[in-house]
């Protein structure tokens, strides 16, 4: 079954062959992701011509009662969406922060919309400044909708929660979207669309979805469009370099990697509650949604005279995560979203393996429950060991984007910082 776009006011297939998107856990084929024969300009006119002017003429409140009003719809279908949602290798709590994470954007501009804004389809900035002696000339500034486009490439991690935290913000502005998920786990966000457009709640025109490659969109932009782009930096600075983005002056705003750090203070000794609370927090941060988040903890800076005692307790909580098919019993870690993550994060492991040591997880054998091993995308929790952080550049710039984090010592707290 081919994933569906939602363009020019119909849900349509693309016209090739396309790309199978399979369940991370067992390799079952979800839908065929394919965008052939798709016209992206005509998918941005459309927005511009259909979508724009409605919503330029409605009020913030308005635009904030629709949002409220979409948010308290789709909390009604998010059983549903919990059931694809796990295809993707997210447990409950996983897809808790993805779906109901998103739909609390929704809910947060709505009120924004309704306490912050006017009521107007504008909004007045600053006071009136007269600029003739007599009052008989002046000026005012106001904020008036742009008359373009919000193209929102978006990353595979949060197929939900990066569509509505965007859209929500675009849609108050009174500005149209057109989504372009990560084609990965594009069918979650497939899902949530097919229900935001059966509501009937957003003008017909404010939201469009493609599912699959969107090559060439670029092309079709004006200085009245904005670009968001959620991904690898490689992948954004490609992109932000393109010809109409630089020439029309395009607002791009772009969230690329990010390799975080956890510093644990030389007074949290094994006897405190810092300490319990990092170790806690190390662990979490790097298994929730298998750690591929941005905020995932991928560094672990740790006095010298603790690493020892921090190896030991970080091994000792991550050995109890149980690791499956996030449909089964106990399971409180999924796989990776598809196979190319797994083959992703396994290079990039092996390529931190050429300067930091694997205490736990890497390529080592692992219980799974439910689930296909070799069909699958499971990844165990990684625990790394870099000796020397202040002279080894690749734990600074590489990053494992799955449950991986590396433990660094530092003698004092100025190597620390």
């Amino acid at each position: 079954m081919k994933i569906e776009h939602y363009i020019q006011g119909s849900w349509v297939t693309g016209t090739g062959s396309g790309t199978e998107l399979k369940n991370a856990s067992n390799g079952a084929v979800v839908g065929i992701a394919d965008s052939t024969g798709i016209n992206f300009k005509e998918i941005l006119n459309y927005a511009r011509g259909t979508g724009g002017p409605t919503l330029r003429a409605m009020t913030f409140h308005e635009r904030g009662r629709a949002l409220k009003a979409l948010a308290l719809y789709l909390l009604e279908k998010k059983e549903h969406f919990y059931r694809v949602s796990s295809f993707t290798g997210a447990t409950k709590i996983d897809s808790w922060i993805d779906i109901e994470g998103g739909i609390g954007n929704l809910f947060t501009m709505a009120t924004k919309g309704r306490r912050q804004m006017p009521d107007t389809p504008f909004c007045v900035d600053g006071d009136y400044e007269p600029l003739s002696k007599n009052g008989t000339f002046g000026g005012h500034h106001i904020y008036v909708p742009k008359e373009g486009c919000a193209i929102h490439i978006n990353a595979f991690n949060f197929p939900v929660w990066g569509m509505l935290e965007k859209i929500a913000v675009n849609l108050l502005a009174g500005v149209p979207a057109v989504v372009k998920p990560a084609t990965l786990t594009s069918y979650l966000t497939e899902t949530v669309v097919k229900e935001i457009i059966a509501s009937k709640i957003l003008p017909e025109g404010s939201l469009q979805l493609i599912c699959g490659s969107a090559s060439g969109i670029l092309d079709h932009l004006t200085n009245q469009d904005i670009v968001t782009f959620t991904g690898s930096a490689e992948t954004g600075r490609m992109l932000k370099s393109h010809s109409n983005i630089v020439d029309l002056s395009v607002p791009f705003n772009m969230e690329a990697d990010s390799l975080n750090c956890s510093i644990l203070g030389p007074d949290a000794t094994p006897d405190t509650e810092e300490f319990q609370i990092f170790i806690k927090e190390v662990a979490r941060e790097i298994t929730v949604k298998a750690g591929q988040k941005c905020t995932a903890i991928r560094r672990t800076i740790v006095p010298d005279n603790l690493i020892e005692a921090v190896t030991k307790a970080l091994k000792e909580r991550l050995l109890k995560t149980t690791i499956g098919d996030p449909n089964c019993e106990g399971v409180r870690m999924g796989p990776l979203a598809g196979r190319s993550q797994f083959e992703e994060v396994s290079a990039k492991v092996k390529e931190l393996n050429q300067t930091c040591e694997i205490l736990l997880g890497g390529n080592q054998d692992f219980e799974i429950i439910g689930g296909d091993r070799e069909l699958g995308a499971f990844f165990p929790p990684t625990l790394l060991y870099c000796s020397d952080p202040l002279s080894n550049k690749a734990v600074h710039n590489i990053e494992a984007f799955g449950p991986v984090t590396t433990l660094m010592p530092y003698s004092n707290t100025d190597e620390a910082i």
